[in-house]
């Protein structure tokens, strides 16, 4: 059986601005507006890294189809 890598190690394997960007979302639970007012970048920037980081974990943690 393939073993599925932790969130953890997954979230540490991402590029450095998704990863600091996604913990302050998801872990710290700021708005993608709180996030871009921090760090000084559009809003427009931040929800996209979200989206796309998002969808790289998912894709990354390799979830088994649900029956």
């Amino acid at each position: 059986m393939k073993q599925v890598p932790t969130i953890a190690q997954v979230i540490a394997s991402l590029p450095e601005e998704e990863r600091f960007i996604l913990t302050l979302h998801l872990l710290k639970g700021m708005s993608p507006e709180e996030i871009a007012e921090t760090l000084g970048v559009p809003a427009k920037s931040v929800h996209a890294v979200i989206l796309g980081g998002k969808s790289r974990l998912i894709s990354m943690l390799d979830f088994p189809p649900q029956a």
